[in-house]
Parts: structure tokens; sequence; C-alpha cells
């Protein structure tokens, strides 16, 4: 084994659970550097657009709940 070898960190697991966490961040609008950083190595694309999609469906049935809730 190499020295570039063993300085490689093993890969991170590709969770649905750490993808709807950075989502909600997103959505938020903040995120530190780092854990955008860790993100990118570390989640799944495709979990990120099922996230992404549900946290837009549950935004939108919150809003039209709270509608009918007002009015």
């Amino acid at each position: 084994m190499t020295q570039g070898e063993a300085a490689q960190p093993a890969p991170r697991k590709r969770s649905f659970l750490r993808s709807v966490k950075a989502v909600g961040w997103a959505f938020l609008g903040l995120r530190e550097r780092k854990e955008y950083q860790r993100d990118l190595e570390s989640i799944n694309p495709l979990h990120v657009i099922a996230a992404g999609l549900l946290g837009f469906l549950l935004m939108v049935l919150l809003l039209v709940a709270l509608v009918h809730w007002v009015v």
C-alpha cells in the first residue's frame, strides 16, 4: 500500500437521512462550508431529488392547511 492510498479517508455511507438534512438546510438557506463539502462527498443525488420533492410537498400542504385554518 502506498502512502497516497493510506491518506484517503474511507468513503462515507450515502444515507437518505443525511440527504433530508442537507435539503432542509438548503430550504432555510443556511449551511456551513465544511458541512457542504462533506455533503458533496457523501450524499446520493437521487436522494436529494426525492428529499427535495418531499420537502416541497410538505411545505405546500402546510401552507394550504394554514390558509384553510385562517379562512
